[in-house]
Formats: C-alpha cells, structure tokens, sequence
C-alpha cells in the first residue's frame, strides 16, 4: 500500500531536502529567529504597518517545513491551498476586513480534525485513507472564521494512542515517527507529538492537539511548549475522531502563552452538536485581560510532590526553582496539597473508556463518508489483514479488541455506574486539597524529562513518574503545562498548573506570570543526541 503517497511531505526525500534547501533555511532563520519572540498580537501588528505579509509568512514556515521535517517527522500534510488562503487573507486585511485575531496566522492541525478539504483526517492510520470527511470540525470552523490560514496536519500517535498500551509516542502509519527537536534520539511523546514538535520548531505560529490522558501536556513538557488542556466543553470535538467524549478535548500548543490563550480561545464557545459545550463564563470575551504579569500576588499555590520529585535531579532542581520563582511573584506557596489518585480510578475508568470508544468510534466511522472501515469490528480485521503497514510487530491493539469484546452501551447501568465513580473520584481527588487549603491552583512537574524515540519504549516511558493527568482528565478539569527549565543535558522540562472546573482562566494568568518573570524558553537545537 502506497501510504508515503497519500500524504503531502513524504515527496521530499530527506537527503534532497537537506542539499536543496540549507542555504533557503539559513536565510530564513534570520526572519524566523525574529518570530520567536513574536506574539500573535506582535505579528498582526507587523502585518498591519506592512513589514511583512500572510503570503510571506506562510512562504516562511513552508521553507521550514521542508527543511527540518525530513529530520523532526512533525508535519504530515501540507495544505495543497495554502498559499491561496494566505493571499486572501492579505487582500482582506488590505481593505480593513479582518475577520478576527488569528487573520494570517498559519496553524497546523492535529491530523484527527476533520477539514473539507484535499487534505486527509486518518487518526494517523493508513485504514483511513480513503475517508473524505465533508464538513470541517467544529474547532477548525472557528480557526477559519478568526481568520486563521490552515497551514497543514501535524503527525500524532496512530488513534490517539488508544489502540494499544504499548503504542509507541509519536508514530503513525501515516506519518512515520516524530522526533523532539531539542534532541532527535528523544521522542516529543504522544498523542499530540507533531502538534508539539512543530509548535518548538516554529514550523507554525501555533498547532492544535487533543488531550484524552495527558496528550497535549505531556508533549508541551517535553519539547518546551506551552500546552492547554482546557476544561471539557470549552471547545467544540464534533469533527474530530473520538476517543471517548468524556475526556477528549481539542487546545492549542504554542511557543508562548499569549498566542496559546489566543488560539483558546478563538476555537472556544457552543455547539449545538456537542452537548458539552455551552456552560459560557469559563473565558472572557477580551482573553488578554488575564495575562496580567503580577496575578500571582497573593494566590495561593499549593505544591504537588509525591510521586513527581525524588525521582528525576533535574526535574527536582527544575521544580524548586519554580517554587522559589512563585514565592518571588508575590504567590503563597502550599506544601502537601498532593493530587492522590484513587486506587478505584483506573478499575472503573478503564471499563468506562472501553465502551465511550466503541460507541463513539463506532458512530464516527459510519458518519464519515469514503471507503474505509465503517465499524470498530473492521478496523481490527483491517489492522490483521495489514500488519506490516501497521507495525503490528511493534505493538498489537488490545484496546481496540478489549472495547469491542467488553464495551457496552451507554445505557447500561454498569457502565454508567463505572463512569459516575470514576468522575466522582477524580473530582474529589483535585478537590478535596483545593478545598482543604483553600487554594487557587496546584502547581506539580509536568513529566520525566524526554525518554529514547523508539518503538521499544512505547508511549508508556515515562511510567515511573506518576501521572499529572488521569485525576484531571477524568473529572474534566484544566490543566497548563509551560516551560521551566533544561536538564544538565539540555532537555525540556515544564512544570504544570491544574485547577478546578472552569478555572482555564486564572490558569493561563498563572502560566503568564510565571513565564514573563522566568522567560527560560531556550530555541532547539536539533542535536543527533545526548551521549
């Protein structure tokens, strides 16, 4: 099966795109070092005074994509009508007719968004193809309407990392593996990998990914991102291919936390498709007006240790300067409000996921038109019948025939009883310290620094640090990794703010001061590795 084919960068040879584009890609970087202390708001700013177009922005990142992609495996699909989007969002700005605040501004999508569009939405799996999704998702309807130019489609770990624990972080049929770009031996983890490693690379000003169990988190704390995990409903999933609509959720991934409060919220608000969305009240209409650089003064910030400090030097070393940092800022700093997941969680969340997927895959094949698998029954005889295009040498799809065996419908009292538990436990465990301590947020490490990019380690890597995300993810509630410093040997680590429900906005102000006074974010430098 031609699957290099079907996507829009594998007609690049890496050796050709080396040779052909060093002397372009050096003379980009003079103008790309300048966008990486740009915000989106510095950037329109540029555009309007006429120092530089959408055209020539776009022209930009499309220099970088072909230059370092070869090496970073990031983007998967060029938008073939890019540049003709880019044209007319600067005849629109020539006659005062912005749409809003992302007119211009390329972004890359997670490649398991919807687009009605030559570009494909295959989750990352060659049985996808052939889908031809006819409506754009939700959140990349609201992209387009705040002017945004859809740059591409960035590689993920095929399914979202739901079709086998052992999934390795980073790789797809479709898109191959993606590499950090801090270091190229280490992998960006999943599932968002390409969303996170392009936002590093600036190959977009910024990209969307999706969080089930730490998907965008996880990646922004390990290639030096900021990464948004916002409370459930706050954006739109219609259009895009489902895990379980109790966790799922898009946000963005962005060099800054100004261009990723941005991005929150232009994709932000109801959709009568998704019964989720609609709470209203989580942002404020004027999103800037939480970036406020002294809003930690007098907030209390409770500190999460265990499971998350003794186990890594630097993460230790990364993490008490964080803390020295906030009580700088003016902020209360909390020991022993530690988030203690339930021993119960996993037992009723792991049965309660098995069926949201079977359902919710289920209905999302059938709706989708095109030739490809129309069930989850077929998507697993399709991964049988195509195991070398699947790696099932690497990692089978125990998730995948676990949720078609065991998964029940959504009715049964069974699962709803799973699910209740779960949700109830998770809330409790986030809440009971906030409550306890009377605190305004929790601030813990946000992963283990980059593990090996191979098929050997397998999403599961980082497994011998406690997660910051199942409590999280299964209650619903926000969490904002950002950059807090390197290891010894130059690797990314963030340190991660979570909250309550609806508290997205007192989160991204939090991230905001804490990045403006530690401004730690350091430019990749593609080394082959660490020794």
């Amino acid at each position: 099966m031609a699957v290099a084919a079907a996507t829009g960068l594998t007609a690049f040879p890496a050796a050709q795109a080396t040779q052909n584009a060093q002397a372009e890609h050096r003379s980009a970087m003079v103008r790309a070092a300048h966008l990486e202390r740009m915000t989106i708001p510095h950037i329109q700013q540029a555009m309007d005074r006429g120092k530089f177009t959408s055209q020539q922005l776009t022209s930009l990142y499309l220099k970088r994509i072909h230059a370092l992609n070869p090496r970073l495996g990031a983007v998967v699909t060029v938008n073939p009508d890019v540049k003709a989007i880019a044209r007319a969002s600067d005849q629109r700005r020539r006659v005062h007719a912005a749409r809003g605040p992302l007119e211009g501004i390329p972004v890359l999508l997670k490649e398991n968004m919807n687009t009605a569009d030559r570009q494909p939405t295959t989750a990352g799996s060659a049985a996808l193809l052939g889908a031809q999704p006819t409506r754009d998702a939700e959140v990349v309807r609201r992209l387009r309407a705040a002017g945004a130019v859809i740059l591409g489609k960035a590689n993920m770990t095929e399914w979202a990392n739901f079709r086998d624990p052992y999934a390795v972080a980073g790789w797809s049929a479709v898109g191959g593996l993606t590499r950090n770009p801090y270091v190229l031996d280490r992998s960006p983890g999943g599932s968002s990998s390409g969303s996170a490693a392009a936002a590093a690379a600036n190959l977009a000003t910024v990209t969307l990914g999706t969080d089930t169990g730490g998907s965008i988190v996880d990646p922004a704390g390990l290639t030096s991102t900021v990464g948004v995990r916002p409370t459930l409903g706050v954006a739109s999933r219609t259009g895009i291919v489902p895990i379980s609509s109790r966790h799922d959720t898009p946000g963005p991934l962005a060099r800054n936390v100004t261009d990723a409060a941005i991005t929150l919220s232009a994709i932000s608000g109801t959709d009568p498709a998704d019964p989720d969305t609609g709470a209203g009240g989580v942002l404020p209409t004027d999103i800037g007006s939480v970036l406020d650089a002294n809003i930690l003064r007098g907030k209390r910030i409770g500190v999460w240790r265990a499971g998350h400090t003794g186990v890594d030097r630097d993460v230790d070393r990364v993490f008490e300067a964080t803390i020295r940092k906030l009580e700088q800022l003016g902020a209360i700093v909390v020991e022993g409000a530690d988030v203690i997941e339930p021993k119960d969680l996993i037992g009723h969340l792991l049965p309660a996921l098995l069926s949201e997927f079977k359902h919710d895959i289920n209905a999302y094949l059938a709706a989708t038109p095109g030739s490809h698998p129309k069930n989850l029954a077929r998507l697993i005889k399709y991964n049988d019948e195509h195991r070398a295009v699947e790696r099932m040498d690497w990692f089978g799809q125990m998730y995948f025939t676990e949720a078609q065996k065991n998964g029940v419908d959504l009715e049964d009292p069974a699962y709803r009883a799973h699910r209740a538990t779960a949700t109830e436990l998770a809330r409790r465990s986030i809440d009971d310290p906030l409550e306890a301590h009377k605190l305004d947020a929790i601030v813990t490490p946000t992963t283990l620094p980059a593990p090996p990019v191979d098929h050997q380690g397998g999403e599961g890597g980082t497994n011998t640090f406690v997660s910051t995300t199942n409590s999280s993810v299964a209650a619903g509630y926000p969490q904002i990794s950002v950059p807090a410093g390197y290891t010894a040997k130059g690797l990314p680590l963030g340190v991660t703010f979570l909250g309550t429900k609806a508290s997205d906005a007192s989160l991204l102000g939090y991230a905001y001061a804490f990045e403006q006074a530690t401004q730690v974010r350091k430019l990749p430098r593609y080394l082959p590795g660490v020794g």
